[in-house]
């Protein structure tokens, strides 16, 4: 998707004038005269990220960093809740206590995080979601792909290119309440459903390298015999191509991850080597999110509640290029 440029209305003189509280009711601030001073003001931008361990993560606050350099009214300050649901709540809540004009989120849980992006909410805050989803509808925007039909992807690229004749599998979730693990689960067992695939064991690797290697390891230990592994992230499956090494089962066993991150250390350079059969790429979403903060602040604009971003299957047959294209 194309960066835009979004025309400043007329009116964006008269609105400032509105004054610079926050509180509107509840409704949000899609449309508040409160979250938009356009051009001519310096908007303060929070980013709670659920944790910067994973490289997709550190990924997303880098593009959101990137971005935002380009937009010179904003000062965007980040904070890392290092996997802890109750240190990204304080994070929040400090955020509010700085007066930050608008929130970007992505939360390591759904159901802990619902209710401080709600009190940000109905502070009259926009509030972005970024990949992760809270409960209910109290925010301004989630940016995402469709976790379900990746998964669902995902399942149907093993069934027909891994095993077509069926088999057994393993499969290495990521973090236990986050959303994108229960779709992916979801959709995938849609996409293998019919197929003689025989997930023999699922594991959570709450989407840390280290842990899906752990795991994998004693997968292979238990189960000798599976024939593939469909782990949720890019790095968790290479960690259980990693355990397979070790167990002598790296030529026996076929990996499939998602995230194609277009970096050096990232699935798509991990599928063009040969470690990983295929990925999926699941795009950050940091470009759009400050796309929709300009919008939303400058642009005096109501954005859509969703904004679904594209995915694509990489495998050994297009990895460079997709590569080549992301970095061009």
């Amino acid at each position: 998707m194309s960066g835009k440029h979004f025309a400043i209305p007329a009116l964006v003189l008269v609105l400032a004038a509105c004054g610079t509280t926050h509180e509107n009711s509840g409704q949000g601030a899609t449309t508040s005269a409160a979250a938009c001073k356009g051009e001519g003001d310096k908007y303060t931008i929070g980013v709670s990220q659920a944790n910067v361990g994973e490289p997709y993560r550190k990924q997303m606050d880098d593009d959101i960093r990137k971005a935002a350099a380009g937009v010179p009214q904003f000062t965007v300050n980040f904070a890392d809740a290092q996997q802890d649901n109750a240190k990204q709540v304080a994070d929040v809540e400090n955020f509010l206590t700085q007066r930050i004009d608008l929130l970007i989120i992505s939360p390591n849980e759904a159901t802990p995080l619902t209710a401080v992006v709600k009190k940000a909410y109905d502070k009259g805050i926009p509030v972005l979601v970024l990949d992760r989803k809270v409960d209910g509808d109290a925010y301004t925007q989630w940016i995402g792909a469709d976790n379900v039909d990746i998964g669902r992807q995902a399942g149907q690229y093993l069934a027909d290119k891994i095993l077509p004749q069926g088999g057994k599998i393993a499969e290495i979730r990521g973090l236990a309440g986050s959303t994108p693990a229960k779709e992916r689960q979801d959709g995938f067992a849609k996409g293998i459903e019919g197929r003689g695939i025989d997930i023999v064991t699922t594991v959570d690797g709450d989407w840390l390298r280290e842990k899906g290697q752990q795991q994998a390891d004693a997968i292979f230990k238990a189960h000798p015999d599976i024939q593939a592994v469909y782990a949720q992230n890019d790095p968790m499956a290479e960690g259980a191509y990693l355990a397979a090494k070790a167990a002598g089962l790296d030529q026996k066993v076929k990996f499939l991850g998602i995230d194609g991150l277009p970096i050096p250390s990232g699935g798509i350079k991990a599928v063009e080597a040969g470690r990983l059969a295929a990925t999926f790429v699941y795009p950050t979403g940091g470009r759009e999110a400050v796309e929709s903060a300009k919008s939303i602040l400058i642009g005096c604009a109501k954005p859509p509640k969703t904004r679904m971003l594209p995915t694509q299957l990489v495998t050994q047959a297009n990895a460079a290029e997709v590569y080549a294209k992301a970095n061009s």
